[in-house]
């Protein structure tokens, strides 16, 4: 009966705003009411002509800058506000409505039906309800009009008591951000994170932290993703998603068994105090017992319309044969890889349910995002597993899911370590066919090289060692460098503790480096390296060296929370942005190193 009411409640609604649209004036209503009203509420002229004034009286009037112009309710031996005639008691009073009437109700009807400039007024006019914008700003989002989701939730979250949003704007707030996202509005994304964390009720400041620290997980900033991830806990200490947060921020950092450890943490806490439902415990549990598996499930479940293909993808590569040998001369400048007749037919049916180009001028780049359509060339993918008999197939398909999964190290093992197996395969037979470079502009040698470049992305948060020893076998062939992975190895070798390996390599590149302008990244490695060392008056001239370099990285590295500074790709040597790449890539390894902050500091002459 609920349900039935509610149909019949949002049918007669919708039908009393427009009559009431026609000229806002209460007569016009109740002429609707009894005309058409009975047919929308089950043939029954008494409640449609009780349930019209009662509407009436919560709509907003553009006549009136959008207040409303509520009746006085009579009393029982008053005229009845229907303007029926009778008394009130013989009328309307004499109607149980079947279900309660939302007091947004009318509000909530026009903001999903005004345009333009009626919507802008009505919502600067500041009178809509809180939870009339809430559920206009949902059914705009989910319908697709992104725009007017934007601009309803926008209002929501101009109100002037944050302490009276409804528990439901949670789902609101984490909405606008992401329309944020998706539309390009960044300041306006962290204006209205910082607002929320100033002024916001503690639940909004709790999924607004962990918002924060799933951005800069995206962005690389792990320094700053743990800080974010610090604050939410103080905020909110028993949120089941702290478990999940924690686990993601865990194997980012490169601690797996770490990981493990605090998920079954988060299992037992929040299992003993008996607030979660089956599903959420089964995922704490399934946590707990595999972090990476379980993210990575949870990550290919979401994927909406994806998730069976990427899940028979994630089948396919872990049951590949070997790889066939590719065709691999000596060329006057080195070795050189050509592709066969059987390869290009491969490549060939697989670009016509691929259709995405890679870009020659750009290491992992196409000219158009091949995502899009991956519900095509994905299943059909599946169904031809020899197309990945072809490098040019392989290398696609690497370049695809390190830029769509390659900052998620719990997708490593079942999606990039395979194509690391059949591509270590094939630089085995280049390097056996002799010594001598294997450059980039010679015959197809692109074509591994650029597969490597993606595999080692796409390892090197999930599978650091095997990443990097790929990326020295592939420094081994081009020692030309051509997809600049030197700096790479140097930031891995400093994760995993090989201070006197990265060292080395760090000094053998600027050694090398003759009169150019060296990567900020080589300069704070060697400075790093020998301050772990204790090698401290080196590390003292080194900084030194990083200061005429680039006078913006120390004061970057040691502040606590700069402003960020935007640009992608890669920045101007010695500039703000230089630096600021810096920072999010490194930070967590000078913090983590004991005194090592302190001491950049106090400057290189300590």
């Amino acid at each position: 009966m609920l349900a039935v009411w509610v149909e019949q409640l949002l049918g007669f609604a919708s039908g009393a705003l427009k009559a009431i649209r026609q000229d806002e004036r209460y007569p016009t209503l109740m002429a609707w009411a009894r005309d058409e009203g009975p047919a929308l509420v089950g043939g029954d002229l008494a409640l449609a002509q009780a349930l019209a004034p009662e509407l009436w009286s919560q709509t907003p009037l553009a006549r009136l800058d959008f207040a409303a112009e509520p009746l006085a309710r009579p009393g029982r031996n008053e005229p009845c506000w229907c303007d029926s005639g009778r008394k009130t008691k013989h009328c309307c009073g004499a109607v149980s409505l079947p279900g309660h009437v939302p007091p947004h109700l009318m509000w909530m009807l026009s903001l999903r039906d005004w345009k333009g400039d009626t919507l802008k007024a009505a919502l600067a006019s500041g009178r809509a309800p809180a939870q009339a914008l809430l559920e206009a700003g949902l059914i705009a989002a989910e319908s697709g009009q992104r725009g007017r989701a934007q601009q309803i939730l926008e209002s929501l979250f101009e109100l002037s008591d944050w302490l009276m949003l409804p528990e439901q704007a949670e789902p609101a707030f984490e909405i606008l951000i992401d329309l944020y996202q998706e539309r390009g509005f960044h300041r306006k994304r962290e204006a209205l994170l910082d607002a929320v964390l100033d002024r916001g009720p503690l639940f909004l400041r709790g999924v607004a932290l962990e918002r924060l620290c799933l951005m800069h997980l995206d962005n690389d900033d792990l320094d700053s993703a743990r800080a974010a991830f610090v604050r939410a806990q103080q905020a909110l200490p028993d949120s089941p998603t702290l478990a999940y947060i924690e686990a993601m921020l865990l194997l980012h950092e490169g601690h797996e068994q770490e990981a493990a450890e605090r998920s079954r943490f988060w299992f037992r806490r929040l299992a003993r105090q008996g607030d979660l439902d089956a599903d959420q415990l089964q995922f704490l549990a399934d946590l707990a017992e595999n972090p990476g598996a379980t993210l990575a499930d949870q990550l290919l479940s979401a994927e909406e319309d994806l998730a069976e293909p990427l899940v028979a993808l994630q089948a396919l590569l872990e049951s590949l044969p070997v790889a066939p040998r590719p065709e691999i001369r000596r060329g006057d400048d080195g070795l050189e890889y050509h592709t066969t007749a059987r390869e290009d037919t491969l490549f060939a049916a697989w670009q016509k349910v691929f259709r995405s180009q890679v870009e020659s001028d750009a290491p992992m780049g196409f000219d158009e995002d091949p995502w899009p359509h991956a519900g095509e060339w994905l299943p059909a993918l599946c169904a031809h597993p020899e197309w990945l008999d072809a490098p040019a197939v392989v290398q696609s398909l690497a370049l695809a899911l390190a830029n769509r999964f390659g900052s998620l190290p719990w997708m490593a093992p079942s999606l990039f370590e395979p194509l690391a197996t059949r591509l270590e395969r094939w630089l085995e037979q280049v390097r056996a066919e002799g010594e001598g470079p294997f450059l980039w502009d010679s015959a197809d040698n692109a074509v591994l090289l650029r597969t490597g470049l993606a595999l080692v992305v796409g390892m090197e948060r999930g599978a650091r060692a095997r990443s990097r020893q790929l990326a020295e076998r592939l420094l081994t062939l081009d020692d030309q460098d051509s997809l600049g992975l030197r700096e790479l190895v140097l930031d891995q070798l400093l994760r995993e503790g090989h201070d006197r390996a990265a060292l080395a390599l760090s000094e053998r590149e600027l050694e090398g480096a003759d009169e150019e302008t060296p990567p900020l990244g080589l300069l704070m490695g060697r400075v790093l390296a020998l301050y772990r060392l204790e090698r401290r008056d080196e590390a003292a001239e080194a900084l030194a060296e990083v200061a005429r370099h680039n006078p913006h990285a120390v004061a970057m590295l040691c502040a606590e929370n700069p402003r960020p500074v935007g640009g992608e790709g890669v920045a101007e040597l010695g500039s703000r942005a230089e630096a600021w790449q810096y920072r999010t890539l490194m930070r967590d390894q000078w913090r983590t190193t004991p005194g090592a902050l302190a001491w950049l500091q106090a400057g290189p002459t300590n």
